[in-house]
This record gives C-alpha cells, structure tokens and sequence, in this order.
C-alpha cells in the first residue's frame, strides 16, 4: 500500500474503536479561512490534493473528497491511487456531503468532527439534516494528531506595524469606531475569528500564512479592551507597549475559549456563524445572548478610505510595470532559451520584488501552458512543470503584496497564430469582462445581481464558466476577501451590497478541458457615478493595469462601444507605466497598446 492508503486504514482502525460510522475532514483550519498553515493542511497529508476548497468523508466502506469545478480535473489526477473517490459539487461552495451523509450513514449512527476546524454554521445544518434519522454528531473527534507524528509545527512569525501613512487611520480611531457599532447592535462584546479582521483592526500585519500577511490569533473587543489571543512571543516588545497604551491586551492563544466562558449571563456577544468554531461557539455559556451576522470589521474593512485608494493606484501602477516587463521578457526570449512554467512564474516574482514595497506573491501564481490553461486553479510544480513551446496559449494568473495593496491579475497570450476558435473564445470572455466594468447601477445593488453581464456573451454561444465571476480583495490582506462578492464566492455573502472604495475582481473565462483557457482579470474600484431623480448610481473604475493581447481578439465580435473602452484602457495603461519603463520596453507596450480603432465596430 502507498502511504495515503495506509493512513487511511489506520483512520478507520481509530473510527472503529471510537465507534464511529464516519468522519468529516474539512479543508480548513481554526479560523476557517480559505490559505491555511501547514500545520492544518490534513487533507493535502491524507490524500495528496492540494486544492483550497474541499472536504473529505470516511466512512468503513467509502472514502471521498467533494470539491468543486476548479478543481476536477486536478482532483482526479491527484487522488490516484489514494483510496479516495472524486466527488463533483453540483454547486460551488456547497456542503454536499451533509445530504450525502444523511442518506448513507445507519439510523442512530455517529459521525465524528474536529470542532475546532467547522463552523458553528455547518454544524447547524448537520444537526437539521440528520434529525430524522437519529444521527449523533461527535464535535469532539480528533483522530488525525495521534497518527501524525510529523505533523508541522503552529506558525510562529512576528508580527509587525502597517504603517498610518498606508492605512490612513490610527488603530484607536478604529477601536472606536467598531465599538460604536457595537453599541448600535446591542453588543458588549464582540468575537474576532477571522485573522485579516484582527489585522485590519490593530494596524498589524504578519506571516503565519502563505500569501497573506496574518498573525494567528483572535481578538475579543469589550467596551473598555481590545483582548488579542496570541502567542505573545510573535508581538514584539514595542508593538506590546503601543497595545498597552491603546488598551490592547495580550492573552495566550489557547485561553480564547476560557475567556468566552467567563462572559457573564446576560451580557450580548457579537460573531460571525460562518467564520466562528463549534468548538469556540460551544464554549460560550447559556445565558449569554449571542448575536449573529458579519463582523464589524469585515464591513468596515471592504470599503477601503481615501488613503488605501491612493494607495491601491499607485501600487497598480507598480505591478504593472512589473508585469509588462515580464511580458516583454517572456516574448523577446522564447525560443533563445528554454522557458517552464515555473521558471516563469519565478521571473514575474523578480520583477515585482524589484518594485518598491512589494512583499511577495498574494496567491500561487498559475503558469499554465496549453492544456494546464484549462484548469482554472492549476499551480505549477517540478513534478508537473511544462515547457512553454512555440505555439499555443499562455495564461497567467498572479498577484503581489504590497505595502500599499493586494492585487491579482490574469492574463492570457497566443504564443504563435491563434485559431479562429481560440479567438472567438477569448473574445467571448473579453466581452464579459468588458461589459461588467462598464456597467452603471444604483445604490443598493448586489453583486449577483448584475453577475449575467460577465456571461451573457458566453451564454448567448452555449458557453459558460464554473467558478465565481468577482471576489473581494483586501488590502494588504487576503487576495480573496469579501463581503462583497459578484455571483457565488467562497469568501463572500450574497446579502452585500455593493459600495464606493470596495474592491471587486472582474474575472469571466472560458475552458477547454484538454486544450486551453482564457480568462482576463481585472480588479474593479466601486466609485460613485451621479444623482438623478431615480437615486444613487454608482459605477467602477477599472485600477488593473496590464496590455489585453489585441492578436487573440475577433474585431468583429466587438461592439464599438466595447472598442472604445478598450483602446481608452490601453491608453490609459500605456500613459500609467510608459514614463517608467526603459526605452525598449516602453516602445514594445506601445505597439501592444496602439487602438484597434473601427476595424471592430459592428
């Protein structure tokens, strides 16, 4: 047996002296977040998936991972040989497994969970699907740590300062502002599960997760404090004594339950249900009366200030140059030396190291060549790494941290001569794209609701993609980040209204399973439009700034009103990152840029 195989069969040696009929693995950790430590990733350990969104069912007989179309092809490859079965969600972001479990596992049967690692949210709609069948939940099942002696440690980075010059308010003015709220809901005490929460509220950043900046902790606000939960050997000595003076106060992370234990009867506690352990959740005592919806931060977070705006251009800016650099590289080079996957996703991260206040990456860049275009998730590695040939599609995914904002761009190019299909496809996409940051709407609109403008083109062809159109972005955060979300998203709620300063991707795609994909991201600053006698209207700027690669376009599939926006984007990109490039650079983007006038108006 393989060493996938032979952990399960001990998983199933522990479930049957534990008395269990099955057991739920989710892909999450504590703070149920999508980028988790490695200290967590007990899938990845069990089965050999690498993906960011799944769970996996054990039962005696059965053994399955469901996930979602991002990540079906990838999936089955790698579950090969695991002892594990490929289950497809029918709808993204959905706990199939529960009707699964309620329909497969014996009346008055166990089903054992780590609490620390489901939502007080899924835990709820367990018990409702399980009522009729008499089926116990066991919130207390931790079977993988006895069977993994290697298991990584907790992260342990330092935390840090994000500076006021890049936030734009002080760690007080934001105390206060949340506790106001507070006092507008009722609450006098609120629960902070979700580290970027933490991060955003005390001005602070870290590095216990890959890709975004987060310390491992949760926070407790009362009226008169700030209590963080973390290891305080990750806070450094002056950043403790600011916390002091701001009322912050250090506790261990593992006394987090303890304390939501001692809150008085009667007292109000504010959490998220969604973000919020079952195991935290049971914690708190009856007569506490808990109050459920979104974090306060979340809300206040997503709608970035004047100075995160400023900010967030200026660092577009910055990865723009980065990555038509990096484009420049990759055209001038190709064929004069060999160029993978890998290696050029290595490249792109030295050119955007080599801009200022940039960090690293926001996500694993995806790299793809031809066929690996067609997994929309896909990430390069030494066991899969292609070598980019000399005609076919390349798409990149990528995105940077910086000081002064998270960004997240895709990109796709023909190396060679297009085929027609593959031009029309990419148009097809290209106009959703288009369409969607055109788009003009009144206040209180959701992002489901102007979703179609992303697929309509598509739609009206017998196309269609899988995934998400639009997520949140923080700031020097998480890359996806809601609330706000366009069309379904792991990382947003459907009930968000969109506002001026949220940040917003723009990502509609078309694959091919086998072939390619195409999908051209850009991020989206929800602005204010105008007033009429009808409301509100509000509208987005497009803040990405990259060349679209005019050779896969289809003119004649274009409006001209849809030319119109893309010679003035490619206008507005050229004259943004010209004054910063080198001589021949800057003449290479302004061919790339040059308008494609009426040759596309219908």
């Amino acid at each position: 047996m393989n060493d996938t195989a032979v952990i399960l069969s001990l998983l199933r040696k522990a479930m049957k002296k534990a008395s269990l009929d099955a057991i739920v693995i989710p892909i999450t950790d504590p703070h149920l977040g999508e980028y988790v430590p490695s200290h967590w990733r007990v899938i990845e350990w069990l089965t050999g998936f690498t993906g960011s969104a799944g769970a996996v069912v054990i039962t005696a007989k059965f053994a399955g991972l469901w996930t979602d179309s991002r990540y079906f092809i990838q999936a089955d490859q790698q579950l090969k040989g695991s002892g594990y079965e490929l289950v497809k969600l029918r709808i993204p972001h959905t706990p199939e497994y529960i009707e699964w479990l309620a329909g497969n596992v014996r009346k008055g049967g166990t089903v054992g969970i780590d609490g620390r690692v489901l939502s007080i949210g899924l835990l709820k709609q367990m018990e409702k699907a399980f009522m009729l069948r008499k089926i116990e939940i066991h919130t207390d099942v931790d079977l993988v740590t006895p069977i993994w002696p290697e298991r990584p440690q907790m992260p342990s980075g330092v935390a840090f300062d994000h500076l006021v010059e890049f936030v734009g308010r002080s760690r007080l003015a934001k105390i206060d502002a949340v506790r106001e709220k507070m006092i507008e809901m009722g609450a006098g005490y609120h629960l902070l599960t979700s580290p970027d929460d933490i991060m955003w509220l005390l001005n602070i950043r870290g590095s216990d997760v890959d890709y975004s900046p987060l310390l491992t902790s949760y926070a407790l606000i009362t009226t008169t404090q700030v209590l963080i939960f973390a290891n305080e050997s990750q806070i450094p000595f002056k950043m403790r004594l600011h916390f002091d003076k701001d009322g912050v106060v250090i506790l261990p992370y593992e006394d987090t339950a303890a304390i939501l234990r001692s809150l008085p009867r009667g007292s109000s506690l504010l959490l998220n249900p969604g973000t919020t352990s079952a195991a935290l959740y049971m914690s708190v005592k009856a007569g506490v009366n808990i109050i459920e919806g979104l974090s306060v931060p979340t809300m206040m977070k997503a709608v970035k200030n004047t100075t995160e705006i400023e900010n967030i251009r200026k660092t577009m800016v910055k990865d723009g140059v980065a990555l038509t650099k990096f484009f420049h590289w990759l055209e001038t080079h190709l064929g004069k030396e060999p160029i993978t996957e890998v290696s050029a996703a290595t490249k792109l991260l030295g050119f955007r190291m080599e801009q200022e206040g940039c960090v690293g990456e926001s996500f694993a860049t995806i790299s793809a060549w031809n066929d690996h275009a067609a997994l929309p998730h896909y990430s390069p590695s030494v066991e899969n790494d292609t070598e980019i040939g000399e005609r076919g599609i390349y798409l990149l995914d990528s995105g940077g941290q910086y000081y002064g904002g998270t960004t997240d761009v895709t990109r796709s190019i023909s190396i060679g001569e297009p085929t027609l299909q593959q031009k029309r496809d990419f148009t097809l996409a290209l106009k959703g794209t288009i369409s969607l940051a055109s788009v003009k709407f009144p206040f209180g609109t959701k992002g489901y609701q102007i979703e179609v403008l992303a697929r309509k083109a598509l739609w009206d062809n017998g196309l269609n993609y899988g995934h998400g159109t639009g997520h949140g972005v923080g700031y020097f955060l998480n890359v996806h980040e809601g609330p706000q979300t366009i069309g379904t998203g792991a990382s947003g709620d459907l009930k968000t209204i969109l506002e001026p300063g949220m940040l917003t991707a723009d990502e509609p795609a078309i694959y091919r399973t086998g072939e390619y994909g195409f999908r051209t991201e850009n991020l989206l600053l929800c602005i204010e439009d105008r007033i009429t006698d009808y409301g509100r209207f509000l509208k987005f700027e497009t803040v990405t700034l990259a060349c679209i690669d005019k050779s896969l376009i289809d003119n004649s599939l274009l409006t001209s009103e849809e030319v119109d926006w893309l010679d003035e984007y490619h206008q507005r990109v050229y004259d943004s990152l010209s004054p910063l490039l080198g001589r021949e650079v800057k003449e290479w983007l302004r061919k790339k840029t040059t308008p494609i006038g009426e040759a596309g108006m219908q």
